[in-house]
C-alpha cells in the first residue's frame, strides 16, 4: 500500500520538488525559533532564556537544512537565494519561487505557533495587559509581537540596525560558503546542518542583543504580517516605519557581501584542476605524482 502511495503522490517535476523542499525547510526553522521565544516570554522565562532561544532557532535551523538539503540546498532564507543567484549557483528562474516558498513556510510556522499558543497569550495578556495585545512604542515594549519578529533595543539607530543586519548576514553567508566549499576543510554533507546550526548558535550569542539577529527576510517579514492579522497594530508603523525593512534590506545585502568576500579572499585562489597541492600538515616524505619522485627529508621552510 505505501509504495503505491508513494507512487501516486510522486512529484517529477525538479523545481516544484525544490521549491515543496524549501517551504517545509523554512517551516521547520521558523516553528522551532519562534516556539523557542514563545516559551520564554510565555513563562515569564521559567521555562527558557535567550540562550534557550539561540538553541531554539539552532535547532530549527539545523533541522531545516536537514530536511530540504538534499532537494534544494536548503537556503531557507530569500538573502541566501539572492546572493547565490548573484554568484551564479542557482538559476536566476528559481529565485522567486525559492523565496515565494520561503516566505509562506514561514508564514505557516508563525500561524502554527499562534494556533499553539493562543490560550497562553490569551492568559498572558488578561493577566498583564487587561486582555489587550499589547504594544508599547514609546516605553520600546513589542510585548508578545517580539515572540515572531525581531524589534530594536531602546540604544539602536537606524544605521545601527541596517550595520547590524549587514554583519550579522555577511558572517552567516561567509561561514555556509566555507562550510560547503569542497575544496576547503572538504566537511562531510552529513555534518552540514550541524555546521550551519552551530553558526547561527554563534551569531545569536555574539550578535543578538542589537535587535535579535533576524538575518533572514522571511523569518522576520511573514510573522510580521501574522502579528498584525492578529491584532498587534504597530507590527509595521514601529519606530514610525522605520524598522520592520531593517531585517529585510540588511540581510540581503549582508547575504551578498558575504558570498563575494569567501569568493575574493579564499575561493578563487584554489589551484586549478590537476595541479598538484601541498598542505602545510603534509609529512616530511611526500610522493610527487608527476615524477614518481620521493622527496625526502623535506623541511617546512620549502614550502
Amino acid at each position: 500500500m505505501a509504495p503505491k502511495l508513494m507512487k501516486m503522490i510522486r512529484v517529477e517535476a525538479p523545481l516544484l520538488r525544490e521549491i515543496m523542499a524549501e517551504f517545509l525547510g523554512t517551516f521547520i526553522l521558523v516553528l522551532f525559533g519562534d516556539a523557542s521565544v514563545a516559551q520564554s516570554k510565555l513563562s515569564n522565562e521559567a521555562n527558557g532564556d535567550f540562550f534557550s532561544i539561540n538553541w531554539g532557532w539552532a535547532v530549527g535551523v539545523m533541522m531545516g537544512v536537514l530536511v530540504a538539503g538534499g532537494v534544494s540546498g536548503a537556503h531557507l532564507n530569500p538573502a541566501v537565494t539572492l546572493a547565490m543567484a548573484c554568484a551564479g549557483r542557482i538559476a536566476i528562474i528559481k529565485v522567486f519561487f525559492y523565496m515565494l516558498a520561503q516566505y509562506l513556510g514561514a508564514f505557516a510556522a508563525a500561524a502554527s505557533v499562534l494556533g499553539v499558543y493562543s490560550d497562553a497569550i490569551e492568559y498572558y495578556s488578561n493577566t498583564n495587559h487587561n486582555g489587550t495585545l499589547y504594544m508599547n512604542n514609546e516605553a520600546n515594549d513589542p510585548g508578545l509581537a517580539g515572540i515572531f519578529s525581531t524589534y530594536p533595543a531602546p540604544w539602536l539607530s537606524i544605521a545601527g540596525g541596517i550595520g547590524d543586519q549587514i554583519l550579522g548576514t555577511m558572517l552567516l553567508l561567509l561561514c555556509i560558503c566555507a562550510i560547503t566549499d569542497k575544496k576547503n576543510t572538504q566537511i562531510p554533507s552529513a555534518l552540514v546542518p550541524m555546521y550551519v546550526g552551530f553558526t547561527i548558535l554563534g551569531i545569536g550569542v555574539c550578535f543578538g542583543a542589537n535587535c535579535g539577529y533576524a538575518l533572514n527576510p522571511a523569518r522576520d517579514l511573514s510573522p510580521r504580517l501574522i502579528t498584525l492579522i492578529a491584532g498587534w497594530d504597530q507590527s509595521f508603523s514601529w519606530n514610525n516605519y522605520n524598522w520592520f525593512w531593517i531585517p529585510i534590506v540588511g540581510p540581503h545585502i549582508g547575504a551578498i557581501l558575504g558570498v563575494f568576500i569567501y569568493i575574493a579572499f579564499v575561493e578563487a585562489h584554489w589551484p586549478e584542476e590537476g595541479d598538484e597541492v601541498v598542505p602545510i600538515t603534509v609529512p616530511r616524505a611526500n610522493f610527487n605524482k608527476e615524477r614518481g619522485e620521493k622527496i625526502q627529508n623535506m623541511d617546512m621552510e620549502s614550502f
